[in-house]
């Protein structure tokens, strides 16, 4: 790929998602868009950029910007964060929100589903939310991952990556060999929704916890300090964020603080100041 078809690439990838294009990851760019070519007729990826150049249509655009996004993930993926949430995060917010007996839960970045299917079915199994009202919202830049999350369907490969075999024979139907779907009471639970990060998403509404985790990794500092920002208002003032374990809020942005003891949790700078 000649420089100039990178450095608009790139370009292009920053301003409509956020995504930084490095150039020790031109690799990737030939085994990601090679089947978008194919989709759209245009014969190799300089083709490809080129009709990109001049003012493409709208499912190109999506094409190749749901091509180059990451979307690698697993069930109860890195498992502390989810014993954090089990054992404090969603303790402390039961505690707090007796009265109402209603939470709100926010995956910012959920892929193919495996992450809000893994809070759904924890939640599920707390006996701690008999007869709350639980919304959790999964939402995701790339409308044909959501398509698969929604429908619920994972191989057998996918399953056996961090699906404990009770809660699979429990929360899943076998379809065939290498088939297992989530049972519709789990799927019901979450409601997938399209959203880019770059842009608003003050139609999220307010909520306890945002996991907008292995994300910000792709996003240069002043798109990570923005999305930050953005989040902060979205969460109420003893909410709670998860990042990836690789991830900070540190030099970055003052919207948030690190949880004292809990690696990837995050408060609001307010709640440590009521706390001290």
């Amino acid at each position: 790929m000649i420089a100039t078809d990178f450095e608009f690439l790139a370009s292009f990838l920053k301003t409509n998602s956020g995504l930084t294009l490095t150039p020790d990851k031109a690799y990737l760019i030939e085994s990601r868009l090679q089947p978008i070519t194919v989709k759209h007729s245009k014969g190799d990826v300089a083709g490809l950029i080129n009709a990109l150049r001049s003012s493409a249509s709208g499912d190109l655009r999506r094409d190749i910007i749901e091509a180059m996004t990451t979307n690698e993930t697993s069930f109860f993926r890195d498992s502390k964060p989810f014993d954090i949430f089990k054992n404090e995060v969603l303790t402390k917010l039961i505690a707090a929100r007796a009265a109402k007996k209603s939470l709100r839960i926010w995956c910012a970045a959920a892929s193919s589903g495996q992450e809000p299917y893994s809070l759904a079915i924890m939640l599920k199994d707390d006996p701690r939310l008999a007869g709350w009202k639980v919304d959790l919202i999964a939402s995701d830049i790339d409308t044909s991952i959501l398509a698969k999350a929604n429908a619920g369907k994972y191989s057998k490969f996918e399953v056996q990556r961090g699906m404990p075999i009770q809660l699979l024979m429990k929360h899943f139907n076998k379809l065939n060999d290498d088939t297992w779907e989530v049972k519709s009471e789990i799927r019901s639970m979450v409601q997938f929704r399209q959203l880019n990060l770059l842009e608003d998403f003050a139609s999220i509404g307010t909520v306890d916890v945002v996991f907008c985790r292995n994300v910000l990794i792709y996003f240069d500092a002043a798109t990570k300090g923005t999305v930050l920002e953005k989040t902060a208002r979205r969460l109420n003032d003893d909410g709670y964020l998860f990042l990836g374990g690789a991830e900070t809020v540190l030099g970055v942005s003052a919207a948030f603080e690190p949880s004292a003891g809990h690696r990837g949790l995050y408060v609001k700078p307010q709640r440590l100041a009521k706390a001290a």
